[in-house]
């Protein structure tokens, strides 16, 4: 009997269809969602209006398109002028209110700036440059001043700081007194300070840990030169924020704390070879867990591989006691042996070698280093310029620039940042400004170059870096093996 093959596949058909309508599908797909909202909250009304003239409300409302919600408002916002009594900031579904508690003054321009506060309460997306400006006048003040901080040590900026703008010119008002104005920085170090009212100013940055925006620590600060006559077509301000010195008595130092002796007899250190090699440039250190409380430096003794003595090495232990420095002029590829006899230290532990130590080193060869060149456009020579290489924002060398080429034959491979330090007192270091000691004297500058450079062993390796456009601008360095 033949099978009737039209009704076969009919009834696969309608149970095909049956499953697939009753969601018996093997792989169902979830339905997919819209695009990720990626726009911040949109003001639809505000009471009283912005830019408000003869202002006396007690309360602002903001209403927006969305649920909305506030973040820090303490930190992001500013309320300027600084009132004696911080303003009550409340987020509730699409609506963001701002309590006035303190009495506000007489034909006063207020400005309230939100910061990065105000985000939408679904993705987070920050609504920014939001500001409020009203007066309780019959005019709203429009002046406004601009600038830049940077760090004077590292010429790198500091986000956390904040800028100030005091009426009193006394210094010790920003350790006394709330500023006026204050204004928030931007990553790059900018300010800017909108619809002030004429009159003269003292500038001032500093840290505010506290928040209460004055100067209660010792940490970064800068100060402007002299004051600022606020008007229209004021000019952009550059501050240099230092950590002045302490000028104070050092304090004692702390007893020691007794501690119990261990069952380790053996005196143990390490030192600064790398793979039994030692730089040229650098010390061979010996470091100690614990002071040495008896060291005795004719008992170390630098030879040759034959044990014969080397001339003019110098042996000394620094003032914490835990470092033993072998100082000698190393040339290129030698051959080493450093004996430490079995008494030549103890520590404060008691621990001693067990016996005599025997350390056998060579020197680094001219192949473990490569050449370095430098030609810096646009550097002013006459500002005794110095060129810092660092890593991991440690300064690993300062070199002084007579000339705008850098030529040094023999250098470490590495990856360096670079800085210019502007050495004013030509101590080859960087130091800080004073400001609270009776005397106003800024910090010396330091130049910071974004870009880096790479030293590679037995290559020489040559950079041109532009100080004008070298942010903009990648050095092209060249490398030839040698």
């Amino acid at each position: 009997m033949k099978p009737n093959w039209p009704a076969v596949i009919s009834l696969v058909v309608l149970g095909w269809m049956i499953s697939f309508f009753s969601g018996g599908c093997a792989n169902p797909i979830a339905p997919q969602g819209g695009p990720k909202d990626s726009l911040p909250p949109v003001l639809v009304a505000v009471s009283p209006k912005d830019s408000s003239e003869g202002f006396n409300a007690r309360k602002i409302t903001f209403t927006f398109n969305e649920f909305v919600v506030l973040d820090n408002p303490h930190d992001n916002l500013v309320f300027s002028p600084v009132p004696k009594m911080e303003p009550v900031t409340e987020a509730r579904l699409r609506t963001v209110t701002v309590r006035i508690k303190d009495t506000l003054e007489a034909n006063t321009t207020y400005f309230i700036d939100f910061g990065r506060a105000l985000k939408d309460n679904n993705e987070g997306n920050v609504l920014r440059n939001f500001t409020y400006v009203f007066s309780t006048g019959p005019t709203i003040d429009s002046f406004t001043l601009g600038g830049k901080v940077l760090v004077a040590q590292t010429g790198t900026a500091d986000s956390t700081l904040i800028v100030v703008l005091h009426r009193n010119g006394a210094d010790s008002a920003v350790q006394k007194e709330r500023p006026r104005f204050y204004a928030k920085l931007d990553s790059s170090g900018n300010f800017l300070f909108r619809h002030l009212p004429a009159g003269t100013f003292y500038l001032y940055a500093m840290k505010d840990a506290s928040g209460q925006k004055r100067y209660l620590s010792r940490d970064l600060f800068a100060f402007a030169d002299s004051p600022i006559v606020i008007g229209p077509n004021n000019a952009p301000q550059q501050l240099y924020a230092f950590i002045e010195k302490d000028t104070a008595k050092p304090k004692a130092p702390p007893k020691p704390l007794r501690v119990e002796k261990s069952k380790e007899k053996r005196l143990r250190y390490t030192n600064t070879l790398e793979s039994n090699k030692l730089d040229i440039f650098g010390h061979l250190e010996l470091s100690f867990a614990e002071p040495l409380r008896k060291f005795d430096t004719s008992l170390v003794k630098l030879t040759d591989t034959s044990f014969r003595p080397i001339n003019g090495y110098k042996v000394s232990l620094d003032s914490s006691s835990r470092v033993v420095r072998i100082d000698n002029k190393w040339p290129l590829g030698a051959l080493y042996t450093l004996i430490l006899s079995k008494d030549f230290a103890e520590d404060t532990l008691g621990h001693q070698l067990t016996k005599a130590d025997t350390i056998r080193f060579s020197t680094m060869g001219e192949a473990d280093y490569g050449s370095l060149s430098i030609r810096f456009n646009n550097l002013d020579i006459s500002r005794h310029p110095v060129v810092q290489l660092l890593q991991s924002g440690v300064v690993k060398d300062s070199i002084a620039l007579s000339s705008n080429n850098l030529a040094i034959k023999l250098f470490r491979p590495a990856e360096y940042d670079l800085r210019i330090l502007y050495d004013e007192n030509g101590n080859r270091s960087w130091d800080p400004g004073v400001f609270f000691y009776g005397k106003h004297r800024q910090p010396e500058r330091v130049q910071a170059i974004k870009k880096k450079i790479t030293v590679k062993a037995n290559w020489e390796n040559d950079y041109a870096i532009d100080l004008l456009t070298d942010a903009a601008e990648k050095p092209k360095p060249t490398s030839r093996r040698r």
